[in-house]
């Protein structure tokens, strides 16, 4: 039966005001705040909801004060899409490309049969 009382003025029992109760060198009880656990960075991509390695896990707030190093991959996409994404959206590009040129030279081969 523990009791402490709050710190700040807030004094709901919230998500963003939730407290551990530590014991001081001197012997009192206090309370510390805890800070809201925070999730990882999912890729962007429809239907992929893989978490972005090299992003840290942290809060919005604090998210914004650090390097911009540290929000991104050094990679096109880095920090908004997943390496495999990225390597999926290359290789359709590059597939779609192929195809036009196939259509073309398949085109021409029709032509050249018909002139004859």
């Amino acid at each position: 039966n523990i009791r402490v009382t709050y710190r700040r003025r807030h004094s709901y029992n919230t998500k963003s005001n939730r407290i551990r109760v530590v014991k001081t060198p001197g012997g009192k009880l206090v309370a510390q705040y805890l800070t809201k656990s925070s999730n990882a960075p999912l890729c962007g991509a429809a239907g992929c909801n893989k978490r972005l390695q090299g992003i840290p896990r942290i809060r919005p707030k604090q998210f914004k004060n650090i390097a911009k190093s540290k929000r991104t991959v050094n990679r096109a996409y880095g920090g908004s899409l997943c390496a495999g994404c990225v390597r999926d959206r290359i290789m359709r590009a590059f597939m779609i490309e192929e195809q036009k040129i196939v259509k073309k030279v398949v085109i021409e081969q029709q032509k050249k049969k018909s002139d004859k």
